[in-house]
């Protein structure tokens, strides 16, 4: 399903030693200070993102000063002095906020790459499979990516298909199936001398493999995604998953044992297809999903609901291709993108229907639209009964996919989490923070000493309206300063 690596982003730019305002384009390298040269932001507010966005404590007028790519210091001007020598960019105004993580994403071409930076993004847990094509590992600049693989299944998409001691164990046949637990225990260490930081645990796993894998995973510093469809959600919940996938998945936690069991031999014909009926067509007020919500919320697993795959069949969408950063990306490498001139999906008629009247074919395809409207309904308004019981959330876009856009649905992913009900400080938290205080990747998520200098200076509180997330005047990435509007100017 997929395959990355790691790849840091290198990307250009600090300029101009001295007292400045934020500059609208980088300087050239002749006037660029020296490597060691700090940076300075001086003035600006930086918004407390900690304690799962429920903690306010946002320090105004603040000091920040980042030095090899590291933050190295954050306080008051009275407590903390600015270096001799340094840049300093005054943000006086403006608010600091951590850049933007999407948990779940290809990234696919130069276009996504810049389209990500532009709109924040500057980490992504990327995935190379068969709907988000293959990585661009010569993307620069480019966003980190953290590197995902499947586990304990054959998949033609994994790290490991190009080995060659894994080539004809991977390979799938029709469809995925489990792979022995001898073979599990040496492709989880195989894939971790990789570099491998996220595991994908899939459809076809059952539950004493699942057990296995995150117990493992977790002793080895790995952090897991929960997929099931073989594995009872319940199953993979109490083992400890640091992540359950997709808003149009783990409603599957609210079956009977009677339509869970046979999916162990079935999941993908038409056990799961019942399965899903079940789950979709259950009343958001039914009181097993009231008891799973509670269930999920009481254990470590957070949500990774991914809307923005869903964004374009419920109500109040809007026509992404009107974004600027949409300019950079290209419909063919997208699986399923929206319609340029309408923003609305296609919902493409079988082959037989190609000689019927125009009429009966336009009839057609506005029926299958009100199903996917209405199926993506069932969906929001089960996941509305799911915050109810306040369970911890990740914001990640599933990106090229459904409609899903680079950069731009992360935008869309937090003004979902929002109409769900969470504050905009909350949802700011599930891109940033939330990743450090499930994950354990301390490295980023805050502007705080020790973590990794991606930072976003934004011209608005994003705490009093998540849409200020996106009134990005600065960029920083690694400690360099990048020149946004640059990054709209992709040489095809």
């Amino acid at each position: 399903m997929q395959s990355l690596r790691f790849v840091p982003a290198w990307v250009c730019g600090l300029a101009l030693a001295g007292a400045l305002c934020w500059p609208q384009a980088p300087p050239s390298s002749a006037s660029r200070p020296s490597a060691s040269t700090p940076l300075v932001l001086a003035g600006g507010t930086v918004v407390d993102v900690s304690d799962w966005g429920r903690s306010a404590k946002d320090l105004q007028d603040a000091i920040v000063v980042v030095s090899d790519g590291r933050i190295v210091a954050v306080g008051s001007r009275t407590d903390v002095p600015i270096p001799k020598g340094a840049w300093v960019i005054d943000c006086t105004g403006k608010y600091l906020i951590p850049g933007l993580v999407d948990g779940f994403a290809g990234m696919n071409s130069q276009g996504q790459a810049n389209a990500n930076l532009y709109m924040g993004v500057t980490t992504v847990v990327a995935s190379a499979d068969d709907r988000r094509g293959h990585l661009d590992f010569a993307a620069n600049p480019s966003p980190h990516l953290y590197l995902l693989d499947s586990i304990g299944t054959t998949d033609n998409w994994s790290l490991l298909i190009g080995h060659r001691e894994w080539t004809a164990k991977l390979k799938e046949g029709a469809h995925p199936v489990e792979l022995s637990p001898e073979d599990t225990a040496r492709q989880l260490n195989d894939t971790a001398r990789l570099g491998t930081r996220v595991l994908w645990l899939g459809w076809d796993l059952t539950a004493a493999n699942t057990q296995w894998i995150v117990a493992h995973a977790h002793q080895m510093g790995l952090v897991t995604y929960g997929e099931f469809i073989s594995t009872p959600y319940r199953v993979g919940i109490e083992a400890g998953v640091d992540a359950l996938l997709h808003m149009s998945r783990y409603e599957l936690g609210v079956i009977p044992d009677e339509l869970q069991r046979p999916l162990a031999e079935d999941a993908y014909g038409a056990a799961a297809n019942t399965a899903y009926d079940y789950s979709q067509q259950l009343p958001p007020t039914d009181l097993h999903l009231r008891a799973y919500a509670r269930f999920v919320a009481a254990h470590h697993a957070t949500l990774m609901p991914t809307f923005s795959l869903y964004y374009q069949s419920l109500p109040g969408h809007r026509n992404l291709w009107h974004e600027p950063a949409a300019a950079l990306l290209n419909p063919v490498n997208m699986f399923h993108p929206p319609d340029r001139a309408t923003g609305e999906l296609d919902y493409p008629l079988p082959t037989w229907t190609r000689h019927l009247p125009g009429s009966a074919l336009r009839w057609m395809e506005e029926g299958q639209r009100k199903k996917a409207d209405q199926a993506a309904m069932r969906l929001w308004n089960i996941n509305e009964s799911i915050y109810a019981a306040h369970p911890h959330y990740l914001a990640a876009t599933g990106a090229p996919v459904f409609g899903s856009m680079p950069g731009i649905s992360m935008h869309i992913e937090l003004e979902m989490m929002v109409r769900l009900g969470l504050s905009a400080r909350e949802a700011l938290a599930a891109a940033t923070n939330n990743y450090s205080m499930q994950f354990g990747w301390n490295e980023l998520g805050l502007i705080a000493p020790g973590r990794r200098a991606d930072i976003l200076v934004v011209d608005g509180d994003p705490t009093a309206n998540i849409w200020n997330a996106r009134r990005i005047s600065g960029l920083i990435v690694d400690g360099n300063v990048l020149d946004r509007e640059a990054l709209l100017k992709l040489r095809r």
